[in-house]
């Protein structure tokens, strides 16, 4: 079946103009100012009427499984369904354990990665969680990177006082691991680091890359702009080529689109900066006195609002500001055929309205929703 979309506002992230996307079975196949040479009685046609048109977001760092649990078992997060990625324009995620590893089982992750890739989205997921010894399918992080095909990397913790204060020895050991089994394994490999609000911050990161001169593309922080403290050292490790995450479902010292603006005003590329939302995490609920009351999920929504403010309250271009939720966690987890609209690449597509407001989804080739309505679901949701 092929799907011809006509007349687009095409953001590939880069600004394209007036451009047909021609989609066969979930890749796309030809871009062109008019494709109607290719209309027959089996092509099936949607005019898109000048809707702007972006590639599906990528989600990067988010709980499918839930996280959560600092207070007690009641307080763990439930699970992730696809119409709610959907809704908000995910269509590739990568997920992770969190604080917890034993209750969260990583087994038990695997699996929900691969439901959601077979209700049509596409899914990835981390080996390991906070703590030093790392959670693996296999035996190892290495076996794991080259034998597990939905493993793209490992996340540790540093600077949390949930944290196991792992050294820079401990660190580079386990870039090794993620590094060569990437190689053999034909991923990029990255060791994903959770950054607290201790004042070690990024220290020892920066011990990684000038004293053990490891390559600064497998190691990528995330919660950077925790603190201003924080950020400002994220904005040198930007500047001396790595990937900084700004995390938008959780806390942060200012807006997440601020962040991004700070970054710019200093010198740093956007190439270097990405939006995740830490989905479903487990966050402290306090009422008008701050006074802590319960327990709430980080929601998974914010990466678009965000771009979204980044465009229209920050100026940013809209070529620009999505390249934070497309082609650049694209890059920083080493998804080929993900974040770009371009001829081989997956059918992964948003389309939005003047106003950045999101109407269709493609994923994978398949409409999961139109007209505002997600109308692909899981099989459990009513």
């Amino acid at each position: 079946m092929l799907t011809l979309l006509k007349n687009t506002q095409l953001y590939a992230p880069k600004k394209l103009g007036k451009k047909d996307v021609l989609i066969a079975g979930n890749k796309i196949v030809a871009i062109e100012d008019n494709l109607d040479p290719f209309i027959s009685h089996n092509v099936k046609v949607i005019d898109l009427q000048g809707k702007i048109v972006t590639p599906g977001l990528i989600d990067q760092h988010i709980h499918v499984i839930g996280a959560g649990g600092k207070d007690g078992f009641a307080s763990m997060t439930p699970e992730i369904a696809v119409s709610d990625l959907i809704s908000c324009g995910t269509t590739t995620v990568s997920s992770l354990l969190g604080t917890d590893g034993t209750a969260r089982n990583i087994r038990t992750l695997y699996s929900k990665v691969k439901a959601l890739e077979q209700d049509g989205i596409s899914a990835y997921m981390l080996c390991g969680y906070y703590g030093l010894e790392s959670v693996t399918i296999t035996e190892s992080i290495q076996a794991d990177m080259l034998f597990i095909d939905k493993i793209l990397g490992c996340k540790i913790a540093i600077s949390d006082i949930r944290s196991s204060y792992p050294t820079a020895l401990e660190l580079v050991r386990k870039l090794r691991d993620v590094r060569v089994g990437g190689m053999i394994g034909n991923k990029k490999g990255i060791l994903h680091v959770h950054l607290g609000n201790l004042e070690s911050k990024m220290d020892v990161l920066f011990e990684l890359v000038e004293k053990y001169q490891f390559p600064i593309e497998h190691i990528s922080p995330t919660h950077v702009g925790r603190t201003k403290a924080l950020f400002d050292q994220a904005i040198r490790f930007a500047k001396l080529g790595g990937m900084i995450d700004i995390t938008t479902g959780a806390s942060q010292y200012t807006s997440p689109y601020k962040s991004v603006l700070y970054a710019l005003e200093e010198g740093v590329d956007i190439g270097t900066m990405t939006f995740s939302s830490d989905g479903h995490a487990g966050l402290t609920k306090f009422d008008e006195h701050h006074k802590p009351i319960g327990v709430r999920k980080a929601p998974i929504h914010k990466n678009l609002e965000e771009t979204v403010l980044l465009v229209k309250k920050g100026g940013v271009s809209i070529e620009k500001a999505f390249q934070l939720i497309t082609s650049n966690p694209a890059k920083n987890l080493g998804l080929k055929n993900k974040g770009t609209i371009a001829v081989g690449q997956d059918a992964d597509i948003c389309c939005f309205d003047e106003e950045l407001t999101l109407i269709d989804v493609f994923a994978n080739g398949i409409q999961m929703m139109k007209d505002k309505k997600v109308i692909v679901k899981g099989n459990f949701e009513s």
